[in-house]
C-alpha cells in the first residue's frame, strides 16, 4: 500500500519553476493529517485576521473566534483598548461568550464566576473554603492583539514579529488609500462546502473571472490586458483598473487626492495565509478564512466604505446595489470553489498545469510548503 506523505508531496511540487509550476497535490486538500499540521505550523503561527477594529465601538463590545481549534475573545475594554484574551473559564473550563455582543463583564453560563473585561477574575461564587482558589492567579490568559491599519489582527505565537513588520511592503503599494479610515458597513458569516485554500486561491486569481462570472463581472474582463506581478514574503497581490460602472469603484468626485490610474486602481491582496482583500478608492471588502475540516471553511465576509464615501448622503443607495453584485459574484464563487472541491474526490483528478496568472498560487504554495516541518 502507498503511503501518502502530503508535506513531502508539496515541496517536490513547489520545487518547479513557477513556469513549469502545476497546482498543488490532491492530499494538501484532502489529508486530515495535512489540516492538523496546518493548524500547528500555520494557524498557530501567523497573524490572522478577526475583522475590523471598528466593529468593536464601545467598551464591552466584543467578538469570538478560533485559532487552531482555541476558542478566543477579542473586545474593547473599559479603556477602549483593544483586547484579546481566552474564551475558557478558568473553573471547569466552559466557553464564556458566543457569537458577538455586548458586557459589562463576562459572566461564566455554567457556575457564574465573572471576569473584568481586562481579564481578570472579579468574582467566584461558594470558592472561600477552597484553601487553593487564588482569585489573582485565575484570570483569563491574555493573547497577543493589535490593530494594524484598521484590521484586529490576532495571535498564539509570542515571539511572531508585528504585522506592521511582516507587512511593511503594504505601506509603498497600497499606502495612498487609508485602509484604518475606511469604515465597515457589513460584516457577515457562512460556511462552505469546500477547503479553505480553494477559496484563497481562488480570490488571489482573476483567470476565472470571465467565466465564473459570466453572470456579473466577467464580461469586463481582459485577461490579454492582465498581469500578476511577483508577490511579497507575507502576502501577494494583483490589480486592476475600473471603470465608473459601480459607483463606488472609483475616486469620489470631491477627492483632490488621488490622480491618475490611481482614482481607478482596485487592488486584490491575500495577507498569509487566510486574510483577503479587495481595495478600491470608495469601498473595501474582505473574507477571513479559518478551516472546518478539510472539506469546510468558514468565512468572515465584510465590506465598508472610503471615509469620502461613508460622509456623502448618496453613499448608502451606491452601496446598496454595489452589496447585492458583491453577494452575486460570491454566490458565483461558492458554486466554483465547491465543484472543485467535489472533483477533487473523483479517480481521474489529477493537478493540472498553471497560468501565467495563477502566480500568486504558486506563491502560496511556497508559503505553506515553508511552513512545513521536515
Amino acid at each position: 500500500m502507498t503511503i501518502h506523505d502530503p508535506a513531502a508531496e508539496l515541496r517536490a511540487n513547489v520545487a518547479t519553476p513557477f513556469e513549469a509550476a502545476r497546482a498543488m497535490p490532491i492530499s494538501v486538500y484532502t489529508s486530515e493529517t495535512f489540516l492538523a499540521l496546518e493548524q500547528e505550523h500555520v494557524f498557530a503561527k501567523s497573524w490572522l485576521c478577526a475583522g475590523r477594529a471598528d466593529a468593536l465601538k464601545a467598551p464591552g463590545d466584543y467578538l469570538t473566534m478560533e485559532i487552531a481549534g482555541e476558542p478566543i475573545i477579542v473586545l474593547r475594554d473599559r479603556q477602549g483598548t483593544l483586547r484579546a484574551m481566552s474564551n475558557v473559564c478558568r473553573h471547569r473550563m466552559s466557553i464564556l461568550l458566543e457569537g458577538r455582543g455586548t458586557v459589562r463583564t463576562i459572566i461564566c453560563p455554567y457556575h457564574a464566576w465573572t471576569y473584568n473585561l481586562d481579564g481578570s477574575l472579579r468574582g467566584a461564587p461558594a470558592m472561600e473554603l477552597n484553601e487553593s482558589f487564588c482569585k489573582e492567579a485565575s484570570g483569563l490568559p491574555a493573547i497577543r492583539c493589535v490593530d494594524w491599519k484598521g484590521w484586529i489582527m490576532v495571535t498564539l505565537d509570542p515571539d511572531l514579529p508585528e504585522p506592521g513588520e511582516t507587512l511593511r511592503e503594504m505601506d509603498d503599494l497600497v499606502g495612498y488609500l487609508p485602509m484604518q479610515d475606511y469604515v465597515e458597513v457589513f460584516r457577515e458569516e457562512h460556511r462552505w462546502n469546500t477547503n479553505w485554500k480553494i477559496l484563497a486561491e481562488n480570490f488571489m486569481e482573476s483567470y476565472h473571472l470571465p467565466m465564473c462570472h459570466g453572470g456579473t463581472i466577467g464580461g469586463a474582463v481582459d485577461l490579454k490586458k492582465m498581469t500578476c506581478p511577483e508577490g511579497f514574503p507575507g502576502f501577494n497581490f494583483h490589480h486592476i483598473l475600473k471603470d465608473d460602472s459601480v459607483a463606488l469603484s472609483i475616486a469620489h468626485r470631491d477627492n483632490t487626492t488621488l490622480e491618475g490610474d490611481d482614482r481607478y486602481r482596485t487592488w486584490l491582496i491575500s495577507v498569509y495565509p487566510s486574510l483577503m482583500i479587495t481595495l478600491t478608492p470608495g469601498y473595501f471588502w474582505y473574507l477571513c478564512l479559518t478551516p472546518d475540516g478539510p472539506g469546510h471553511v468558514k468565512i468572515l465576509y465584510g465590506g465598508g466604505l472610503h471615509p469620502d464615501f461613508a460622509s456623502d448622503p448618496e453613499a448608502p443607495a451606491h452601496f446598496e446595489a454595489l452589496k447585492t453584485l458583491l453577494d452575486a459574484v460570491n454566490d458565483e464563487d461558492r458554486g466554483c470553489t465547491e465543484r472543485v472541491w467535489k472533483g477533487m474526490q473523483a479517480r481521474h483528478a489529477k493537478p493540472g498545469a498553471l497560468s501565467h496568472l495563477e502566480r500568486p498560487n504558486y506563491e502560496f504554495a511556497r508559503w505553506i510548503a515553508g511552513r512545513m516541518p521536515g
